[in-house]
């Protein structure tokens, strides 16, 4: 009996070492959003999820606030640092608020990059953007004028005055307002990525401006907000809402011509391509330099500029001839 009881002991010492080292090989890769809700972030987790499919050795852990604030990031970050996870792919709140804590886990071995809206350089190790800030910029002015050959009145509905990648977007946008004659930006409000706060801001600039002719949304909370906020006016026709949305959010203001297009990256290639990166550093495939080219499997490579940063694909238009095809995907 004591023999027995030995050797299954023995064996069992066995599995759990396999285990343990299996379990040390797989890499812990934590998402994390904005905040948890927004379908964005909740199509770029189904993302990472596929990535973790095939790479077959990744936990993927789908995190953030429930807020959009530095603040919520910033204890969801401390919380990834105590569990150890292998890497932190981040949609920053602050440029700058997240750098502190992000230093101290890159300091503890753990990979951070960021994605979709950018931490400072001095906080992580790269930074994927979703498009080039500059052509992002661009179409979302054109989106507009697309649809103004008389040019008129055009407002800019961001997200929060501290976002990252909407307040590039705005200044590439401002750029190129030379090339659209007749376009006159007459405000830029702030809806903090909430449903009820940019409804009202929205509101707010009709009132203010009844020769409102479109509202830029660069985030998908807001395009929303706006074309839900535009037909309770009973200004469809009137003002049309454009920017940066989904396609399943969007449908329905498309087919009613609250919004004649819109754009956006596919954010579940984005979320695969965040978590694909961020695989390849941590497993140390790769390493985040100037000229780096670093593989994102399916979506092909980027490119690393000067400042460790690179862009995944074009933004790509939606409108009444595609919406119904693309509304059923994300």
């Amino acid at each position: 009996m004591g023999i027995l009881t030995k050797i299954m002991t023995t064996a069992a010492v066995a599995t759990a070492l396999i285990a343990t080292s299996a379990s040390a090989e797989t890499k812990r890769i934590a998402i994390v959003a904005k905040a948890l809700g927004i379908g964005f972030f909740e199509a770029a987790a189904k993302g990472a999820n596929e990535a973790a499919a095939e790479l077959g050795d990744v936990e993927i852990i789908y995190t953030g606030p429930t807020d959009t604030t530095a603040e919520g990031q910033i204890e969801v970050i401390n919380s990834l640092i105590a569990q150890r996870v292998d890497a932190i792919a981040v949609s920053a709140n602050d440029t700058d608020a997240l750098v502190p804590t992000l230093k101290r886990a890159m300091d503890r071995g753990i990979t951070v990059i960021s994605w979709d809206s950018g931490v400072a350089p001095e906080g992580r190790q790269m930074h994927l953007n979703p498009s080039s800030n500059p052509l992002i910029g661009n179409t979302i002015i054109k989106l507009a004028a697309d649809h103004l050959p008389e040019g008129g009145d055009v407002a800019v509905l961001s997200a929060t005055t501290t976002s990252t990648n909407q307040n590039i977007w705005i200044e590439e946008m401002t750029k190129v307002l030379p090339d659209y004659p007749g376009i006159n930006v007459v405000a830029t409000v702030y809806g903090d990525d909430l449903a009820d706060k940019s409804y009202r801001e929205t509101q707010g600039l009709l009132q203010t401006y009844p020769d409102l002719k479109a509202i830029i949304a660069p985030t998908s909370v807001g395009i929303v907000a706006a074309a839900q906020a535009v037909t309770d006016a009973g200004k469809v026709g009137e003002v049309n809402v454009t920017g940066l949305g989904l396609p399943s959010e969007m449908a329905g203001h498309v087919k009613s011509g609250a919004s004649q297009s819109f754009a956006i990256w596919n954010p579940i290639d984005l979320g695969y391509a965040a978590t694909y990166i961020a695989y390849e550093l941590a497993s140390d495939k790769a390493e985040a330099a100037p000229g780096a080219e670093i593989s994102m499997g399916r979506i092909g490579t980027v490119t690393l500029d000067d400042n460790n940063e690179g862009a995944m694909s074009d933004p790509f238009t939606y409108d009444a001839s595609n919406i119904d095809e693309f509304s059923s995907i994300f």
